[in-house]
């Protein structure tokens, strides 16, 4: 692999961790340099990290509030 793809890959700690999980990615930038794009993106998918799945995550613990509150005002108002 190229120099400088590998020192840009080990400068940012995720994509060093997804390329020692997912190797092939180790073969398809030796052999086509200029997928490193796709390389960053499958990396955000897999940290869960693109825009429509951190939306997901907020939505999911606003949700987790609300539950939580209903609960405890459930409590409350039987006391």
């Amino acid at each position: 692999m190229r120099k400088d793809i590998m020192e840009y890959i080990y400068s940012k700690n995720e994509l060093k961790q997804f390329l020692r999980r997912q190797p092939m990615w180790y073969r398809k930038l030796t052999r086509h340099p200029e997928e490193l794009d796709k390389f960053e993106i499958a990396s955000l998918h897999y940290f869960e990290k693109t825009i429509p799945q951190r939306v997901e995550k907020f939505n999911n613990g606003l949700q987790m509030a609300s539950m939580m509150m209903n609960m405890i005002q459930g409590m409350s108002s039987q006391g």
